[in-house]
């Protein structure tokens, strides 16, 4: 299958457990009710990060450590409109799931343990990649801090408050200090001669976290003189082919892959633009926009995307586009947050509706400020914010409105829909599939959030759920990014 427009494990610990919010910290107002808010530089660092945590990623060294999210509440009482209770109140709404069981072993190196390397100069040590002798990561919300977690603003030099850094993964040429020879070499003897060893190939990319995806890549030229993405495209076929390319992509270019093919030609695939672009961090944002013109020969993804869209969603793309909402670490400010609401309310009331600015409120808000939003509108409305947003819009406007919505309230919630709506009816959505649980797979809290919630929702493994869907190497692949 050729790619659309293409150029040319040691015993980690369990689970985090359940902890606390703090308490949201009111500020000042900034100038306006819908602040665009701006963000560093694509891959800058931050000043006055901590060191990393054992386990965690960062970029450049340097990632805030991340919490999970939290089990989900009882309803409560909404206090009087303006006072928000501390973030720990905040339920993840709609159903519960079980604390998810220890990790299963990650896949040992053939070369031993993790030797660390000299960061950067100016950087904090460096931990170990998750999957390679190394704790797992906490859950990440796409790039932004999880569920009730603000981390304190980072200053730049004027003082103003800066963005997040990218997700792992989304900084172009970092990769892992591991040297991954021996994989790299295990690949190629799989694909050497007569026959493919799918085993290997599922076994060593399966098990790879996105850091050591690009090592993988970067040491298979180098060493063995071969493009790694070029061979797996030879050597297999089908949806196998299709997952094996998914993770040789590591999530930056999976995006991008993803984008491409749902604008290209004839329709567009709007479910594909929802999970890759809606939810997201700035940061992300601005990688994959970056990412995209880089690979498909200059092309503007705000371009296509204006292209293949119209009418209100088209207005909200545009802002979404733009990578200019809220930060997680910026306050919430109940002015703000009444006008929010009050803006809402009028394009959801009455017998009209008003989709700008029900889009303009959506793409501009923080997950923590969507999330007091959506309290105190379900407090002064006699329908949730849900409810409303399902009878007063259609189409793809719903569903772009609804995803921004839960991937503030419950973003683990958002994966596991996506999921069985994939798999559910006739025929499995392949494409969707494999987009999704790569994606997941690539944070392993997430995936044990994820598998935990579809049980308790469904009453069914994931694994089960999958293996009754696929069959083959593509059941095997997919059950192996399921461990």
């Amino acid at each position: 299958m050729a790619d659309p427009n293409a150029p040319g494990s040691g015993h980690p610990p369990a689970p985090p457990q359940q902890g606390q919010y703090p308490p949201q910290q009111y500020g000042g107002p900034p100038p306006q009710g819908f602040p665009a808010q701006g963000a560093p530089p694509h891959g800058a660092p931050a000043y006055g990060l901590p060191p990393p945590q054992q386990g965690q990623y960062p970029p450049y060294g340097q990632y805030p450590p991340q919490n999970p999210y939290p089990p989900q509440q009882a309803h409560q009482q909404h206090p009087p409109p303006g006072q928000y209770p501390p973030q720990s109140q905040y339920p993840t709404q709609y159903g519960q799931y079980q604390q998810p069981q220890p990790y299963p072993q990650p896949y040992q190196q053939p070369q031993g343990q993790y030797q660390p390397q000299q960061p950067p100069y100016g950087y904090p040590p460096q931990a170990p990649p998750a999957g390679y002798n190394a704790q797992p990561p906490a859950v990440p919300g796409y790039g932004a801090p999880p569920f009730g977690q603000n981390p304190s603003p980072l200053p730049n030099a004027s003082g103003a408050t800066m963005g997040a850094h990218p997700s792992m993964g989304y900084i172009p040429g970092q990769m892992s200090p591991d040297n991954l020879a021996l994989d790299a070499d295990a690949l190629r003897a799989a694909m050497k001669g007569f026959g493919t060893n799918n085993k290997v190939l599922i076994k060593v990319l399966g098990r790879a976290d996105p850091l050591a995806i690009e090592r993988l890549k970067d040491t298979f030229a180098k060493n063995l003189g071969r493009d790694l993405k070029k061979d797996i495209i030879s050597e297999t076929s089908g949806n196998f082919e299709n997952v094996l390319v998914a993770l040789v992509h590591g999530p930056l270019k999976q995006d991008i892959y993803a984008l491409r093919k749902a604008l290209k030609g004839a329709g567009t695939d709007e479910a594909m633009l929802n999970d890759v672009l809606l939810g997201r961090s700035n940061a992300d944002i601005r990688a994959i926009k970056t990412a995209y013109a880089a690979e498909f020969n200059k092309r503007s993804l705000e371009a296509d995307v204006r292209d293949d869209l119209s009418g209100d969603v088209k207005a909200l793309f545009n802002i979404v586009m733009t990578a200019s909402r809220a930060e997680e670490n910026e306050p919430i400010v109940p002015d703000h947050i009444n006008q929010a609401v009050k803006d809402l309310r009028s394009a959801t009331t009455g017998f009209t509706s008003d989709a700008i600015v029900a889009g303009r409120v959506f793409a501009r808000h923080s997950n923590a400020q969507l999330r007091a939003i959506k309290q105190q509108y379900d407090a002064q409305s006699k329908t949730v914010l849900e409810r409303a947003i399902e009878s007063k819009f259609s189409g793809h406007m719903q569903a772009a409105l609804l995803a921004i919505l839960q991937s503030a309230v419950d973003p683990i919630k958002r994966d596991v829909q996506g999921l069985e709506n994939a798999m559910k009816g006739w025929g499995t959505k392949d494409v969707h599939l494999i987009e999704k649980l790569v994606r997941i797979h690539w944070d392993k809290a997430r995936m044990a959030h994820v598998k935990s919630m579809y049980k308790s929702i469904y009453h069914k493994e994931l694994s089960s759920r999958v293996k009754g869907e696929t069959s083959g190497d593509y059941r095997s692949a997919l059950l192996e990014i399921l461990e």
